[in-house]
C-alpha cells in the first residue's frame, strides 16, 4: 500500500542523490551507510528505552534506501550486485529494528511477552521476504499480501515514535500485536499464491 508514495519521496529527495554523484560518493556506499545508521538507532537507543529518539534516527537513514536507487538508476550503475546488497542489508536493517525492541522488552520494558510478539515479528518479516525470493528463484512470484515490507516499517517506526511521544505504550503494543498477525497472513497468503503457481507448471500425478 504504502509503495505508492515511493515515486513522492524519490523526487523529493533526488537533490540529494544528484549530489553525492557529483561527489563520487556510490550507490552502494549510501546503502551501507544507511544500513549502519538504522542499526545504530535501533540497537544504540531502544535497548535504553530512547524510543523517539532512536526513532527518529532510524528514520533518517531508512530514506537512504530511496536515494542509492535513484543513484544507480541516473548514473547507469544498476546491476545484480547492488539489487542483492540492497535486499540483503534491508534484513539487517528490519532485524536491528525489531531486535533493538526485544532487548528494550527483555529489559528494562520488563515486558517478556512483548518482547516474544516483537521477535516473532523479526522472524516472520524475514520469512515474508524469503517467501517471495525463493519464489522467484523458482521461476514464480510471491509479491503481495496484507503486510508488506515499507508497510510493517512505516507502522513499527511510527507507533514506536509516537508511543514514546506522548508516553501511551497502549500504540506499540498494538502495533506488533497487529503485526504478528499481518505476517502470519502475509505469509499463508504468498505460501497460497506460490502453490496455486506450483501446481499449474508441475500438477500432481494421479496415476
Amino acid at each position: 500500500m504504502l509503495e505508492r508514495f515511493r515515486q513522492f519521496w524519490t523526487g523529493f529527495f533526488s537533490p540529494v542523490a544528484d549530489g553525492l554523484l557529483r561527489l563520487g560518493v556510490s550507490p552502494d556506499a549510501v546503502t551501507l551507510v544507511g544500513t549502519a545508521g538504522v542499526c545504530v538507532g535501533s540497537l544504540g537507543f531502544y535497548p535504553r528505552g530512547q524510543l523517539f529518539l532512536g526513532t527518529v534516527v532510524v528514520t533518517l537513514f531508512v530514506f537512504s534506501d530511496l536515494v542509492d536507487g535513484h543513484m544507480a538508476r541516473v548514473s547507469g550503475a544498476s546491476s545484480k550486485w547492488g539489487a542483492w546488497l540492497d535486499s540483503t542489508l534491508d534484513r539487517i536493517g528490519d532485524g536491528a529494528i525489531f531486535g533493538g525492541l526485544v532487548l528494550w522488552f527483555g529489559g528494562g520494558g520488563d515486558d517478556p511477552v512483548l518482547a516474544a510478539v516483537a521477535l516473532y515479528c523479526l522472524v516472520m518479516g524475514s520469512v515474508t521476504s524469503y517467501a517471495r525470493a525463493r519464489a522467484e528463484s523458482l521461476g514464480m512470484q510471491a509479491k503481495g499480501g496484507i503486510a508488506e515490507r515499507a508497510d510493517r516499517l512505516v507502522a513499527v517506526l511510527v507507533m514506536t515514535g509516537l508511543s514514546d511521544l506522548f508516553n501511551l505504550p497502549l500504540l506499540l503494543t498494538v502495533t506488533l500485536w497487529a503485526l504478528a498477525v499481518a505476517n502470519t497472513i502475509t505469509v499463508f497468503q504468498r505460501a497460497m499464491l506460490v502453490r496455486r503457481q506450483a501446481l499449474a507448471l508441475d500438477p500432481p500425478d494421479h496415476r
